[in-house]
Order: structure tokens, then C-alpha cells, then sequence
């Protein structure tokens, strides 16, 4: 009987080793990791050259308390993130996770807004459903029921607007119009509460686990950011699955030439080889809150030497090896397939994303866009097959968590043409188990 204890009691194999897009657990079973662990693994496992960087780290140094010492890797790998974010978000704060960024991020604001004189601005407002992290002030602009009302009583929450799921709202994605609807909630939502009271507006540029890789609408994203400054509203990439690369370019808001005020990294940031992450902020935004006192905020492993060199090696392998652009070619090629699927399945009601963050839905009608009823737990029951067939995929319920079934098809961006071949083969075996064994009247 194991000792550790995680979200519920399903039991998994144990894990012996892992290479490339490949694991193997202790009986030898081999698994293609199809999901890139959590959208982590994204230069793949036990990359060569990243282990030599941090085994040269671990003769140096693994450990210095960042108000004792700056070290090396941690200004090389700050100047490196500052030379891929947006042209004038150029200061560097380093994390352990994604929801540690989150809420580094927020506080940061919070303390400019103050450093401003500007007390009042508390509200930050983002977007139903998303996810944002697990700490309870991500989960405050998480909109995702079964993971914040638990926890309601002991954290404020924050106003909301609607994700922009065109797909299923019946609106053409492709149409200015339709990014301008949805922006436009946003707009009234500032005004709504007063546009001196709100501070930030944070979002996924691509959609992660709660929206299932969801692009916006066209001209969606520009009007947010114009929004944004007409009200003196603080605008906070979330790019914690999206960065990296995974989307074709390195950060996800870069497919439209927006810059935020703020960004949130982790996941790929450290490829799954240390926990990593960072919030990337504008120059003037860290000097007005150091000027005022310093920022009150802090982890003890913020800037870690062993994690900063195992985090500046992954961006040195995406770079070296070309892995943006592969992510972008054979990310088109998962995405023809998983379409061509979706032509022989009706039950497959959407497929969605950019480049290696990739997601498919279910629905019980495509025309209406009808969930499958939840009793039957599709978004579990498929991950189960596929996993006995040794594919990893990576599900969670679309409808802000109660129903839909959406699964992430995102392997690591080393991925082949070939394994390509090799990921769709288990699919459809898992898919067809799947709908063989639904009702009649659905299957």
C-alpha cells in the first residue's frame, strides 16, 4: 500500500524510465505520452543534453537564497526569457509552478496599482471557464465549478465573462464580429464594476484544460488589449501551457501580435526536468513597486541555480533543434488527422487548437452541440482505454467542469511524422472500444 496520496484513488503502474515521447513503467508495458505529461514534457524525457547542463550545475552550486546571492544560470535564463516576451516586458520573476505564477502575478499588479496611488483597483476579472491554478488566489479567477466552490468561503472571487467559445455559441470564428462580441462582454463587465475599481484581466491566449485548446475569434485578442488600456486595466497572458513553443511560435499570444502587461510561464518553461516558472513583467511596472518599497511577495526557490539551468538548456534544445517550427508543421499534420477522424466519428463534435496544443470533443449531436450525458463519465472512460492501450491522453469536462468531454492530444514537440502514425493508430483502437461499448441509440 503506497503512502502517497494525490486527487483520487485511481492506481497507476510505476514508472521505470522514460525517453523521448516514450515511458516504460517496472513490468516494461511502453506508453506513448501523448498529453506531454500535463502539457509539461515538451522537448521530451531525459534529453541528453539538458541532464549535462544540470549535472554541471550540481558541481557548482544547487542551492542560493536569491536575497544572498544573484547567480549565473538565473540572469542568463532571465535575459533569455526577456529576449522572447514582448518588446517592453523585459524584468524577469522567477517561480517554482504555474499557479505560484498566477498568483505572483496578480500581486505584482495589485502592488503597481497601490505604488500608483491607486488603492482602489482590487478586481481582477477573468474569463468562465478557465483555470488559472490551484492556490486560492488562482482559483479566485479560475472559472471551473468543481474545483472553486469547495473553496468559495475562503477566498473573494472574482467577476467573470464568458471564454469565447464560438464553436459552440453558433457564432463564425473567422469573423471580426465575433471577436468583437465577446471582447465587448468584457467592456461591459469593466463598466459594470467600475472601471477605477478593476485591476487586471487575465486569460489564456490558446485555451488549456478547462477550454480544450481553444483559439479566439478573430480580432479578439487586439480588442482586449484595446480595452484594456482605455480603462487602465492591467492585461495578464496566462502562458503557462501555451509558452514554449508548443503553439508553433514561442508564446501563444504571438499568432496575433498582442503584448500584455504581464506573462506567467512555467510548464514547458522547464520541460518537466525541474519545477520552473516566471512572471514576466514591464520595466516601469517593477520600478514603481520597488520604488515604493519592494515587491511583498517571494518563494524560497524562486531562481533556483539547478532548475535555471535545466530552464535555459530546454529553451537552448527548442532552439537548437528547430522544435517551434516542428511543433507548428507536424502539429498541421495531428491536426488533418485528428479532422479526418472527426469525419468518420460523429460523436466527435469539435477539433481545435494550434500547432501541439491540439483537443477534440465529444458531443452527443454536432448539429446542436449537445454534450454526452455525464453519467456516462466519457471524459475518464476513454483516457482509461487509451492508458490500457499505452497512450497517454489528457481529459477534462468542457462545460465549467460539470459536463463535456474534451481530450488534449499534445505529444512533445520532438514528435515525428511517423509517431504521428503511431498516435493515431491508438486512438482510433481506443475510440472505437469507446463507442462500441456506448448505448445503441449513441453509438
Amino acid at each position: 500500500m503506497s503512502r502517497l496520496f494525490y486527487q483520487t484513488r485511481l492506481d497507476r503502474p510505476e514508472l521505470d524510465r522514460a525517453e523521448g515521447i516514450y515511458l516504460w513503467d517496472k513490468s516494461g508495458k511502453r506508453y506513448i505520452d501523448g498529453s506531454s505529461g500535463a502539457m509539461v514534457s515538451n522537448i521530451g524525457h531525459s534529453n541528453p543534453r539538458v541532464l549535462d547542463a544540470m549535472r554541471r550545475q550540481m558541481d557548482r552550486s544547487t542551492f542560493g537564497y536569491r536575497l544572498h546571492f544573484r547567480t549565473e544560470t538565473s540572469e542568463q535564463l532571465a535575459d533569455k526569457a526577456a529576449a522572447l516576451a514582448p518588446a517592453g516586458l523585459d524584468r524577469v520573476f522567477f517561480v517554482s509552478g504555474g499557479s505560484e505564477a498566477t498568483e505572483s502575478a496578480i500581486k505584482l499588479a495589485r502592488q503597481y496599482a497601490l505604488a500608483r496611488g491607486q488603492a482602489q483597483r482590487s478586481k481582477v476579472i477573468s474569463r468562465t471557464p478557465s483555470y488559472h491554478g490551484s492556490t486560492l488566489g488562482a482559483l479566485a479567477v479560475t472559472g471551473y465549478g468543481p474545483l472553486t466552490a469547495p473553496f468559495e468561503p475562503m477566498m473573494r472571487p472574482m467577476p467573470k465573462v464568458p471564454a469565447p467559445r464560438a464553436y459552440l455559441d453558433g457564432l463564425d470564428p473567422d469573423d471580426p464580429s465575433t471577436g468583437a462580441h465577446y471582447a465587448q462582454m468584457l467592456e461591459d463587465m469593466i463598466v459594470s464594476e467600475g472601471p477605477e475599481t478593476v485591476l487586471a484581466f487575465i486569460l489564456e491566449p490558446i485555451g488549456g484544460a478547462s477550454t480544450g485548446a481553444l483559439v479566439p475569434p478573430a480580432g479578439y485578442m487586439q480588442a482586449i488589449r484595446k480595452i484594456c488600456t482605455r480603462h487602465g486595466v492591467l492585461l495578464i497572458h496566462d502562458e503557462v501551457m501555451s509558452g514554449g513553443g508548443r503553439t508553433g511560435l514561442f508564446f501563444g499570444a504571438d499568432h496575433w501580435g498582442t503584448s500584455p502587461d504581464l506573462i506567467c510561464l512555467s510548464k514547458g518553461f522547464g520541460g518537466g526536468y525541474v519545477p520552473l516558472g516566471a512572471v514576466i513583467a514591464r520595466d516601469d511596472m517593477v520600478e514603481a513597486v520597488l520604488d515604493a518599497g519592494g515587491f511583498a511577495h517571494g518563494h524560497t526557490y524562486a531562481g533556483n541555480p539547478l532548475a535555471c539551468a535545466a530552464g535555459l538548456a530546454v529553451i537552448e534544445e527548442i532552439e537548437r533543434e528547430g522544435l517551434t517550427e516542428n511543433a507548428a508543421q507536424i502539429g498541421d499534420l495531428l491536426k488533418g488527422r485528428l479532422d479526418a477522424l472527426m469525419q468518420r466519428y460523429p460523436l466527435i463534435g469539435d477539433v481545435r487548437g494550434k500547432g501541439l496544443l491540439l483537443a477534440f470533443e465529444l458531443m452527443a449531436d454536432r448539429g446542436t452541440k449537445a454534450p454526452l450525458s455525464a453519467d456516462l463519465n466519457a471524459c475518464t472512460r476513454l483516457v482509461e482505454i487509451a492508458y490500457a492501450h499505452g497512450l497517454i491522453l489528457y481529459s477534462r469536462r468542457t462545460r465549467g467542469g460539470y459536463s463535456g468531454d474534451h481530450f488534449l492530444v499534445c505529444p512533445p514537440m520532438i514528435v515525428t511524422a511517423a509517431q504521428v502514425d503511431e498516435i493515431m493508430d491508438l486512438l482510433e483502437l481506443s475510440l472505437k472500444e469507446f463507442f462500441d461499448a456506448l448505448p445503441a441509440k449513441l453509438s
